[in-house]
């Protein structure tokens, strides 16, 4: 399959960064893009809406549908879905963005904001795909991707921000369960993660975070379009680096993709490489 000309993605956290150029990449092809978020007033610190990401999608070739869902609900979730399907048909692809973070170590993570990153990253994840299973099992070529990295049990990642790294592995886990049990189905489950940090709005307000050493969503994008257009019988239950991902797919110049191509690029979290080179 060449593209995702009149698939159907349910994209949780799509309103902006990651989710949102996801869906943008993939209405491009003609996609109809579900975007399943919570943010329909204008937020103080993080751009857009789930209104003007629908005006987004459309304006790039595709359709969509602006659904206000919190996944911490399994009931909005379900609501959600039934009125994509009423949409659209069917759901071939499931994408779980959505994600809460707070790098801080124990002391300074109150247990309202563990249960948060708890309650969105593995929970959210666990509970979105399963309310999107009936339909991808009726889809021609289904696929679950989630943005979460690979299993890394380096001490390191888990020193600075146990809570954080803890429901980030629980989103991992459910790529790993998922996949070995829907193998059956022929769904393909896979995970997806950056090579290096990715400018977005939200990374802006980690403290320290420095945008001018990453890339831009679209390399994300683009990788992610690269494994949904893959064949969901024979591409499952890995989980993919954004860059090695695209460098499989014949790409050789990744300085389009840089915030600022003099700069040198950091790693991602979770990832025991070497810090790239610059662009």
């Amino acid at each position: 399959m060449s593209d995702l000309r009149g698939k159907t993605l349910f994209i949780t956290g799509a309103t902006r960064g990651i989710g949102h150029a996801i869906g943008l990449r993939a209405a491009q092809d003609g996609a109809n893009i579900v975007i399943a978020a919570k943010t329909v007033k204008p937020h103080s610190k993080l751009p857009g809406t789930i209104q003007s990401a629908a005006a987004d999608m459309e304006a790039a070739g595709g359709s969509a549908l602006a659904v206000r869902c919190d996944i911490r609900d399994e009931k909005q979730i379900e609501a959600a879905v039934a009125q994509a399907v009423e949409t659209f048909g069917g759901i071939d692809i499931c994408v779980n963005n959505a994600s809460a973070i707070s790098m801080t170590d124990t002391p300074s993570t109150p247990m309202r904001r563990y249960d948060l990153m708890h309650q969105i990253n593995a929970r959210g994840t666990f509970a979105t795909t399963q309310a999107c299973l009936p339909h991808l099992m009726k889809a021609e070529n289904p696929h679950v991707l989630t943005l979460a990295s690979p299993i890394n049990l380096d001490p390191k990642w888990f020193a600075k921000y146990t809570a954080y790294t803890m429901a980030k592995y629980g989103m991992s886990l459910c790529v790993i369960g998922h996949a070995a049990e829907f193998r059956q189905y022929g769904i393909a489950v896979n995970g997806l993660w950056p090579a290096t940090l990715i400018a977005t709005a939200a990374l802006n307000l980690v403290p320290g975070a420095d945008i001018e050493s990453g890339r831009t969503p679209d390399i994300m994008a683009d990788a992610a379009h690269a494994i949904l257009t893959k064949d969901s019988r024979t591409c499952s239950g890995s989980f993919f680096i954004d860059e090695h991902c695209l460098r499989d797919e014949g790409v050789t110049d990744f300085t389009k993709y840089a915030v600022n191509p003099e700069r040198e690029l950091v790693r991602d979290i979770f990832l025991d490489e070497e810090p790239y080179g610059v662009g």
